[in-house]
């Protein structure tokens, strides 16, 4: 992936005040990224649920509260497919991979490819505001029933997204990457920083 998007910088012809993401630091993807003729924007942010609840302190607030919990997106609903392949990248179908790969091969798989999911027990539907968000809280809703998860649904706050694409970057909230200066992650609070 970081390749993909380098390429995209790379390909950014000069003349734009900058070439904008509306993504986070995703398990390090844009981690690496360098500037080339024009600034690079990001959100300050781990992940796009982050975007989704209005910034990088509102989603640590709401996870620190929360352990165990599962976000879910009008937009990952409309994408991700089913639960299990939301959950884990897979469709997790024991008779498909027992017919590829035997029953107690199927059975190993099964409980590996689950294994991160075994931490969850509850679902947050963030509402945006989109017309399809009542039936998508209602179809996770049900999700957490039938998993015998608890479920919430909250507000979400676009506002980071708003400002992002207004251009409006002078806030903590995103980090400018100069000409010739590489996305690097920090560790820390800051999730990432240009450096030279």
């Amino acid at each position: 992936m970081r390749a993909a998007l380098q390429q995209v910088v790379d390909d950014t012809p000069t003349g734009f005040d900058a070439v904008v993401f509306a993504y986070a630091l995703c398990g390090n993807g844009l981690a690496g990224i360098e500037a080339r003729s024009i600034p690079v924007v990001i959100p300050r942010a781990h992940d796009c649920i982050a975007l989704f609840l209005g910034s990088r302190h509102k989603y640590q607030d709401y996870f620190d509260g929360n352990p165990g919990v599962y976000f879910k997106t009008p937009g990952w609903i409309e994408r991700g497919g089913t639960v299990d392949r939301q959950l884990t990248g897979f469709d997790l179908d024991r008779r498909k991979l027992a017919e590829k790969y035997g029953e107690e091969n199927a059975d190993y798989l099964m409980e590996q490819m689950g294994r991160h999911t075994q931490t969850y027990r509850q679902f947050t539907y963030i509402r945006t505001g989109t017309g399809l968000d009542g039936q998508f809280e209602t179809t996770t809703r049900s999700d957490a029933a039938a998993r015998g998860w608890q479920f919430e649904s909250v507000p979400g706050d676009l506002g980071i997204l708003e400002r992002l694409l207004a251009g409006d970057w002078q806030s903590d909230d995103f980090v400018q990457v100069p000409p010739g200066w590489t996305l690097a992650a920090t560790w820390d609070e800051r999730i990432m920083e240009a450096k030279q």
